[in-house]
């Protein structure tokens, strides 16, 4: 047995050292946090793995943000995957501004006021819907008149990544470093209406073709020796990403990081090990979940990150 450390946390201290001490020192979900930073060190260090990020859409409305946006900039990842809702925050967020609110806040009173409340944080209707309206509709329009009428849900983000051209975008990141950004249910949000509005107002042959974005996939799988994955939260996007590497014989790394229960027979809240049953992550995997906020763990795992990459 290892006997448990305390901790000795001094001024100037590092990020790396803080995260050793999380693993020599911490107990509970502390330990995790060190377990998940050294696995996501690992998988991107590892030149043969081909590594995922997925995350729901919720988290690009704060600051984690601009967590995402760097690991993108840097090229930590191959592949994005996610749901709609992302592309609406990115891109509202590259023109407007949102607004730290409350969860106590009296939501009637704001409906009166055009705000909407996300969790904490505050979006006035011309920050979303009418800024979304507004540049889809006016880009989708520039996509059409380029002949581009069938497009991928990755290929069409790459457009919106250009037509952003906002370093603080994600988005536009993942167009100059051509990392596919895969949005299984791209209908599911603000940005998936206003494909829909242009397409049944006379552009009726202007589809986004799924199927692409499966083959994608399906590529990339098939040719990876290794894989890994950094998944925030559940849903769509963290099911997607497990069930296309179950033709791998499952992830090589994985780290989840969530606050749902298993009890409930969710996706969001299972665990690695019973994705090791679908096939979905490998036996002898380096996988953990972390029971945490992804607004808190996340930036101290980039920070982390930085220091020991870089």
């Amino acid at each position: 047995m290892r006997k448990v450390d305390d901790f000795k946390i001094e001024r100037g201290i590092s990020f790396s050292e803080l995260i050793n001490q999380y693993e020599a020192s911490g107990g509970f979900s502390a330990k995790d946090l060190a377990k998940a930073a050294k696995i996501v060190e690992e998988m991107i260090r590892d030149k043969e793995s081909i590594n995922f990020i997925s995350f729901p859409a919720d988290i690009i409305a704060t600051g984690t943000r601009g967590i995402i946006r760097e690991m993108v900039r840097k090229k930590w990842f191959d592949v994005i995957i996610t749901t709609c809702g992302t592309l609406d925050h990115d891109l509202a967020r590259s023109f407007r501004d949102y607004y730290h609110g409350s969860f106590l806040a009296d939501d009637w009173e704001l409906r009166k006021k055009g705000i909407h409340r996300l969790g904490n944080i505050f979006v006035p209707k011309e920050s979303y819907g009418e800024i979304i309206e507004e540049k889809m509709q006016a880009w989708l329009k520039e996509i059409y008149d380029e002949e581009k009428k069938e497009l991928a849900s990755y290929e069409l983000i790459w457009e919106l990544g250009k037509r952003i051209n906002n370093e603080n975008s994600i988005l536009f990141w993942a167009y100059k470093n051509k990392i596919p950004v895969i949005v299984p249910g791209i209908t599911d949000g603000a940005v998936g209406y206003q494909i829909w509005f242009f397409w049944q107002n006379e552009h009726k042959d202007f589809s986004i073709n799924l199927l692409k974005d499966e083959q994608l996939l399906n590529d990339i799988i098939w040719e990876a020796k290794k894989s890994g994955a950094l998944i925030l939260g559940g849903g769509i996007s963290k099911h997607h990403t497990i069930w296309w590497n179950q033709f791998k014989e499952g992830l090589d790394y994985v780290v989840y990081i969530s606050t749902a229960v298993e009890w409930d027979g969710s996706l969001s809240g299972a665990r690695p090990r019973e994705a090791v049953s679908w096939n979905k992550v490998k036996e002898e995997s380096k996988m953990v979940f972390l029971n945490s906020d992804i607004t808190i763990a996340l930036p101290l795992i980039y920070a982390y990150l930085v220091e020991v990459l870089e």
